[in-house]
């Protein structure tokens, strides 16, 4: 027969272990919350702000590697901002003996482009003492040579695409496929060439000679400016040399585009003296890459898509 005093025994057990476990489990949802609040925490700070990991402290000689990969436009990975970013980085370095910029990129914008060029000319005339190599991997065409003839020397692998020293503009017309499906345009301007290269409207002569003309104005400044970089070192005998067309690197040797085959590696080694190379390259955070891929991308495939992209590109 149980007693008063075991009954109450009992009920002090139990209502002992009941507050035993609401601690424990406060504990561990305090455990739990820490953990995720750290993760959170650790995540917001390797992806979302702005750290330098290429420290200005690193106490070693090195060479420094800036990449240029992708085509070079505005609200991409690869904008002339983050470029220049990494180059003034390891310019201002102390330990840095030398740069390599890493191209492997078909062209983009020619203002892009020219920033990136008057930029390192600029910290070429600042840090006389630290050369800047262009390496070349797989494609260096029109932007992207653009940029490299701004470097001390150029050098690529003989299996590399090399030059496309030329400017264009695409788009689409579909004033026939209008026409055919009996749609008629209605457009209204305040300006006499408003509309100028409309896609649903007929291109005119004056539109064609107007645009040449931009071309032809581009292009001449991209031919300047490549011929200020390579200077004597251009075989530009060929007539085809600034003519738009791409060469391997064996016939970019040649003609003076390049001035030797090398890879990264072989340049930091055989030609710096310096195989210790430290990354300068400015990294994306997560939100900017989210902004890419979900904002300007599809905004451009669009306008590509409609024909509404009429601008200038060196690619």
């Amino acid at each position: 027969m149980i007693n008063d005093n075991d009954s109450l025994t009992v009920l002090k057990d139990v209502a002992m272990s009941a507050v035993i476990e609401q601690r424990r489990r406060r504990r561990w949802g305090i455990f739990f919350k820490l953990v995720f609040l750290l993760y959170v925490t650790g995540f917001i700070i390797l992806n979302f702000l702005p750290i330098d990991f290429t420290s200005t402290s690193l106490g070693k000689k090195h060479t420094a590697l800036v990449d240029l990969n992708g085509a070079i436009l505005p609200d991409t990975a690869t904008t002339a901002d983050s470029i220049v970013s990494g180059l003034r980085a390891a310019f201002e370095d102390k330990d840095t003996e030398a740069v390599i910029l890493r191209i492997n990129s078909p062209g983009g914008s020619p203002v892009q482009s020219d920033y990136v060029y008057t930029e390192i000319k600029r910290l070429r005339e600042k840090y006389p003492e630290i050369k800047l190599y262009a390496v070349c991997s797989d494609v260096c065409a029109s932007g992207a040579y653009y940029i490299a003839a701004a470097a001390d020397a150029i050098y690529a692998n003989p299996s590399s695409v090399i030059g496309s020293i030329g400017v264009l503009m695409n788009g689409f017309g579909f004033v026939g496929t209008m026409e055919k499906v009996g749609v008629s345009r209605r457009l209204l301007t305040s300006g006499e060439h408003k509309g100028f290269l409309d896609p649903f409207s007929p291109m005119s002569e004056w539109d064609k000679t107007y645009t040449q003309h931009v071309l032809d104005e581009v292009h001449d400044t991209f031919v300047a400016r490549v011929k200020a970089g390579r200077g004597s070192r251009l075989n530009d005998t060929d007539p085809n040399l600034f003519s738009g067309l791409f060469w391997t690197g064996i016939d970019a040797k040649r003609l003076g585009l390049i001035d030797d085959f090398g890879s990264t590696g072989s340049v930091a080694r055989d030609i710096i003296k310096n195989d210790n190379i430290v990354d300068f390259t400015q990294q994306q955070t997560v939100l900017e890459r989210l902004a890419e891929r979900f904002g300007a991308s599809f905004s451009k495939e669009i306008g590509t898509m409609l024909g509404l992209n009429g601008s200038v590109s060196l690619r």
